[in-house]
């Protein structure tokens, strides 16, 4: 059998298999109950940041997305490798001629598209309900920058999670390490950096360099910046952060290192996962 015939076959049980568990149906029920309460609220709203009606729930959404889909991400993929490893799933697979290389890559595939493809359906309907129902004006430019930005944070929230998966045998200590890891980055947005330059004067440019590396606040710069593109809402920061990086730069920087380091953790994930033991 060939390398691709494995992969779809593969891709096809482990699709099944996350509709019997109804993961992908609670992805969807997730991103339908933000969609109601920002669409039932937000049109009600004043502007915020020159943005009324349905900009202002697009971007409410948006930064609610940030907040959740590396959770999302790290829980659908946590507690995959060791889970089928506990079971005795991964010595069935294996009894057959499929190779590991097409196995990974196979379950990484699903578990990324459950997440992305109910998103890619329900930001454009979001758009498409408030420009019938309440007449709105739809900034679908910045539905397009969304959907991207958080495509990129799913990839590397899922490949993180595969990591987590692969590398840590015992499922609760998984499960420990994954909340571990979706806190600090939803930490590492505001507090705790301005936490450290207060408590231990440190020095800005380590505060920056921590800040780009944390792949949930490169997300949310590329929305702001999609929103305002001054930053006026970060101060003199995001003043500095549109002078020298602009609206575009930013944007890059939201999906291009969030794709980098999840094809990194996915890579260093495959070579151990090709190395380690099945039980």
């Amino acid at each position: 059998m060939s390398a691709k015939n494995q992969f779809v076959a593969i891709a096809r049980i482990e699709l099944a298999e996350v509709l019997r568990s109804r993961w992908l149906w609670f992805c969807v029920g997730t991103y339908a109950v933000l969609c109601s309460i920002f669409v039932l609220v937000g049109l009600r709203e004043s502007s915020v940041l020159g943005f009324t009606g349905m900009g202002r729930v697009l971007m409410s959404f948006s930064h609610a997305l940030v907040l959740l889909l590396p959770l999302l991400g790290l829980s659908a993929s946590g507690q995959v490798v060791n889970r089928m490893r506990d079971d005795g799933s991964l010595e069935l697979w294996f009894s057959h001629p499929v190779t590991r290389g097409a196995f990974f890559a196979a379950i990484s595939f699903v578990r990324i598209a459950v997440l992305v493809v109910p998103l890619a359906i329900v930001l454009p309907l979001l758009g498409v309900i408030g420009q019938v129902s309440f007449g709105q004006s739809v900034p679908w430019g910045f539905v397009t920058r969304t959907l991207v930005v958080a495509s990129a944070l799913l990839v590397v929230s899922v490949a993180i999670g595969l990591l987590v998966s692969t590398f840590v045998r015992n499922q609760s200590k998984a499960l420990m390490l994954l909340l571990f890891t979706w806190a600090l980055g939803v930490a590492l947005l505001d507090f705790a950096l301005v936490g450290l330059m207060l408590q231990w004067h440190v020095q800005p440019l380590l505060v920056f360099t921590l800040a780009a590396l944390n792949p949930v606040q490169d997300a949310r710069l590329a929305l702001l910046a999609g929103a305002d593109p001054e930053l006026g809402q970060l101060g003199p920061v995001g003043f500095f952060l549109a002078q020298e990086l602009g609206p575009t730069g930013l944007l890059v920087a939201g999906i291009a290192w969030p794709c980098v380091l999840g094809a990194t953790c996915w890579w260093v994930t495959l070579q151990r996962f090709r190395r380690g033991d099945l039980v």
